[in-house]
Order: structure tokens, then sequence, then C-alpha cells
């Protein structure tokens, strides 16, 4: 199917048991997709990266959109999540981006000093982060409501993490040697960080992405009262942006089970369980207050298809019966994961997910 454009407003999603999973509805199976479905692990999705660099494929609409939809084509997944970076948000706020293969984002002039964070523009989404847009847009014609799409940024933290350090890091030692020792100056960054992110978020909705998804992948870096302060607070914040939309929020901190019903308290609807956290006692915990989305470790998939699938069972049967499960891993799927695993893993789901559900 071609890419094109979609009236977002009228078009209808023909599977919507993802949407009606992260609402705590009633639905006959349990939904799944998985974080960086769009990605290495397929042959197809490296056909099309052997002809262009990654930031090329992200801020070409058409391309992005390729890419998101192979998984649904190829894989039968229930929701398909945009294909895009959470580093877009820094560069929209005027720092400098590269993507060093082998090392991942590098921003090469960080935020250090009071005047390098007075000196960040708010940026308006549609101008600066317009490509993001026109790939919902192309997304929603292309996917032609089979299933939904899931559009998502980066936490605060997260993305304020690699604005300091100017990198990845295993320590994030600035970044957090700014939280203890220039608190003020880290919370002046973090509430510019979660205005962008916050208006970035309302612009994807307002393109056509129907759930929205917010990645803190560097929360368990810090102690729950840090994490408390300095990522959930602003975490908050832009869910509370977000009810405007009346799309549902996914929050995923990963390495951060010590603060579940923290995460509750943010709103969100959805909480994403990374694959050290047990989801029988998450779902103790969280109760009937958010659905829960994962678990599977991503290393499972390495081994044979028939392991693959008895863990993906054993995932459910953590969760046990009843609604408000998604399916997912408990973080981004490998490279070079073996496609047959990941169809056990799909099939595995399908097929015995049902007896979970009234």
């Amino acid at each position: 199917m071609g890419v094109g454009t979609v009236d977002t407003v009228m078009q209808t999603t023909q599977n919507d048991i993802f949407l009606r999973a992260c609402r705590r509805q009633a639905v006959p199976r349990t939904p799944l997709w998985f974080m960086r479905q769009a990605g290495r692990y397929l042959p197809e999705y490296r056909a099309v990266r052997s002809q262009h660099d990654f930031l090329t494929m992200v801020r070409t609409p058409e391309l992005a959109a390729r890419v998101t939809v192979q998984p649904v084509e190829i894989l039968g997944v229930d929701a398909a999540i945009l294909f895009s970076d959470i580093m877009v948000v820094p560069e929209a706020m005027g720092m400098i981006l590269h993507m060093v293969e082998g090392k991942g984002p590098v921003l090469p002039e960080p935020i250090r000093t009071r005047a390098h964070v007075e000196a960040l523009p708010h940026p308006d989404p549609e101008s600066a982060l317009g490509y993001v847009m026109g790939a919902i847009r192309q997304t929603r014609g292309a996917l032609d409501g089979r299933v939904p799409l899931i559009g998502f940024s980066g936490a605060p933290w997260t993305l304020a993490a690699y604005m300091v350090e100017g990198h990845g890091s295993k320590t994030f030692r600035r970044a957090k040697a700014m939280v203890y020792g220039e608190a003020a100056l880290a919370h002046a960054l973090l509430g510019r960080v979660a205005d962008a992110v916050g208006d970035y978020l309302l612009a994807q909705a307002a393109a056509g992405a129907q759930a929205l998804q917010i990645f803190d992948t560097w929360g368990g870096l810090l102690p729950a009262p840090e994490f408390a302060e300095f990522s959930l607070a602003y975490i908050a914040r832009v869910v509370s942006r977000l009810r405007e939309a009346n799309v549902p929020v996914i929050v995923f901190c990963k390495d951060c089970a010590h603060s579940l019903e923290a995460i509750a308290d943010t709103g969100c609807d959805v909480i994403g369980i990374d694959w050290g956290t047990d989801l029988a006692e998450a779902r103790r915990r969280v109760g009937a207050r958010c659905a829960l989305q994962g678990n599977l470790d991503p290393a499972v998939l390495f081994a044979p298809p028939e392991v693959a699938a008895r863990h993906s069972v054993d995932v459910l049967e953590r969760f046990g019966r009843g609604e408000g499960h998604i399916f997912n891993l408990g973080h981004g799927i490998l490279p070079e994961t073996p496609v047959a695993s990941v169809r056990a893993m799909i099939a595995a789901v399908a097929d015995e997910s049902p007896r979970y559900h009234d």
C-alpha cells in the first residue's frame, strides 16, 4: 500500500484492541506491539536503511512512514509506533545533533550553564518538527485504519541528561552532578524541556497519533527521591498537558520499579514495565489504576522459537486473567534478533492469550 494522507478525524480503526486495553476495557485477546519494532532486526528495514542514513530517514516523512508500517504488514502487530528518535526535541531546541555510528547521539555543545539554559528557544512543533507531523499523517494514510499509531517523546529527565552530558553514558555523571550540586539549574532546564515535550506530543496527537508514549530511559539512574523530584514531577506536568488530546498516555520508566505507585500518580493510562520487574507484583501494586504494558526480556528472542513462545506465555501467566495488559518487550528489541523467534512470540500471544480474557 502506498503512503498518502488521511483525514485522521473521520478515519476509524479496524483493530482497536490496543486502544481498548490502554483503557482497561474488555478485549478478546491481549494486544501486542513492541518497542523499536521498526528496526534493524527486519531485513526489509535494513534494505531501506542501506540507502539512507538514520537522520535522513527520521526527517523524511515518506521514509519514516514506510518503515513504521513494515512490522504491521510483515508481522501483524496490533499497533504501529512512529519511526523517529527522542533526540529530535533537543535539536528543535537549538542544539546541534549528530548520530555517530556505534556511539549514538552526540551533542557537541552541551548545556552546562544558566546562560546555556536561558538561550534555549521554545520550539514550535509544526515548524521545528514539521517532518514528524508529516510522518504521522503519511503513516496514518498508509495504515488505512488497520491498527492505531503510537507517537512518542523522551521524558524531560532523559532528554535533559543527554543535553547536559553531550552523549550517551553509563553514568551520566555530569547530568547527575547538576541534580545534586545545581538543583535550581536542573529544574530550570527540566521546565523548559517539559514545556517543549508537552507541545510536541500535543502536536503529534493533533496530526493523528492515537496514543502517546513517554520514554524515561534513564530514570533508573536516579534514586527514588531524586527520581520523584527531577523526573516524575516533569512527566506529570507533561501528562497533565496531554489531557486535552484525549488519547491514552503510556509512561515507560526503565529500572524504576521502586516508584510504580508514584508513576501511576502522574495520571498516565498505561505504565510500561521493564523486563527486570515482576509483572504480577506490578499488577498487585498498581491495581486498577492503570493498564500495564510489558515485559518479556528482549534477550529471550535469541533463544529458539519454541523457547521464546514458552516465555511469552509465562508473561501472560504473570499478569493473569483480566483486562488492562498490553504485551510488549521489557525494553527495545535488539539488533540481529531472529525474526523466527519474533513470529513465535506473536503467535504464542495470539493463540494463548484469549483464555486470560472473558
